[in-house]
């Protein structure tokens, strides 16, 4: 490449910082403000070339930078910000956001750069649902949650197992609390109501893609795993053939145990939680299926909870499906993240 450079990004500027391998000229500076037709406007001076390449963390805003990057005829690097950070070693200075370009464009140079996964623009949109659904979940089960909590602190017994059947809302309406309390209810319940409204929409389409993606669907011969989950797992797991083994995929989902080891002393930690957190939702739920007697890996699970608490063996569990599900996209290549019909 004649032309390599990092970009920083912010939600006010983007800091870039390239340089021409030919003069070793060096170029800094800033894109402000921060929006798409900015940004198109400044690549316009690298208009005819094919030789230019730019790398940038995956923060929030880099979806649009690389869409207008590949446009312009450039080519993208998406680096994992985490790996990125590390890179960088010890502060020594004060950190900003020329510095920042700086060490993108000198780990481009150095061919270091800790690429991530870009995926295709319907995989991005299929993740944009999921995660919207996740956090609609969320905020669901926190208004329960306050709404079981109110009625604990005054004693109300827990009769309904779930306060959005029919027995849970014959309960709430013979509930005897303070006016106070009983408008927190009123008003939790409202909150249920309203975020139900929004998820079950959200959840036909999901399911709907789940349905008719082939990657999608060639999850779901693993048991646990129906339409809505398969979408979850297929658009977080992603390619799996950056990963160079099933460990890799179990890494990226953040389900490793963390290990300190020194000489020979060795200490195992806790999950490590560094990945994708829909993925490790994804495929604990698709675990808990496992408890059922049909389940492949019932005898397995019955196992391990005979000698660890439940959360542990579903998490056991969830590190094999992780597996299972690595072999099968790696197995289907490119027609696993065909766009649906």
């Amino acid at each position: 490449m004649a032309i390599v450079g990092g970009i920083d990004i912010h939600r006010a500027q983007l800091t870039y910082d390239y340089v021409d391998l030919a003069t070793a000229e060096i170029h800094t500076g800033r894109v402000m403000p921060a929006h798409r037709a900015q940004l198109r406007a400044w690549l316009q001076r690298f208009h005819g070339r094919d030789d230019v390449a730019f790398a940038l963390e995956g923060c929030t805003g880099w979806r649009y930078v690389v869409e207008e990057l590949v446009q312009a005829g450039v080519s993208a690097h998406v680096a994992e910000p985490a790996e990125t950070a590390a890179l960088r070693g010890k502060k020594s200075r004060a950190k900003t956001d020329r510095a920042d370009a700086r060490h993108l464009r000198q780990l481009l140079v150095d061919g270091r750069v800790p690429e991530s996964w870009i995926p295709p623009a319907h995989v991005l949109d299929a993740r944009v649902l999921v995660r919207l659904y996740k956090d609609l979940v969320d905020e669901r089960t926190g208004w329960l949650q306050r709404v079981h909590a109110t009625l604990f602190h005054h004693g109300v017994p827990a009769v309904a197992k779930s306060l959005v059947t029919a027995a849970g809302t014959e309960q709430l309406a013979s509930i005897t609390v303070p006016a106070a309390a009983h408008y927190a209810v009123d008003a939790g319940m409202r909150q249920v109501d309203r975020l139900t409204a929004e998820m079950l929409p959200l959840r036909k389409q999901i399911v709907a893609l789940g349905s008719r993606q082939p990657g999608c669907r060639a999850l779901q011969q693993h048991y646990g795993i129906g339409p809505l989950l398969g979408v979850a797992i297929w658009e977080e797991l992603g390619d799996c053939r950056r990963f160079t083994s099933s460990d890799d995929a179990v890494r990226h989902a953040g389900l490793d145990v963390t290990v300190w080891s020194s000489d020979g002393k060795r200490t195992r930690g806790h999950l490590a939680k560094q990945g994708p957190p829909v993925l490790r939702w994804a495929s604990y739920e698709a675990a808990v299926y496992a408890a059922r007697p049909s389940s492949p890996d019932y005898a397995y699970y019955r196992q391990l909870r005979h000698r660890l608490e439940a959360h542990i063996a579903l998490i056991t569990v969830a590190r094999k499906l992780v597996r299972r599900c690595y072999h099968t996209l790696h197995d289907a290549g490119d027609i696993a993240f065909t766009a649906a019909a």
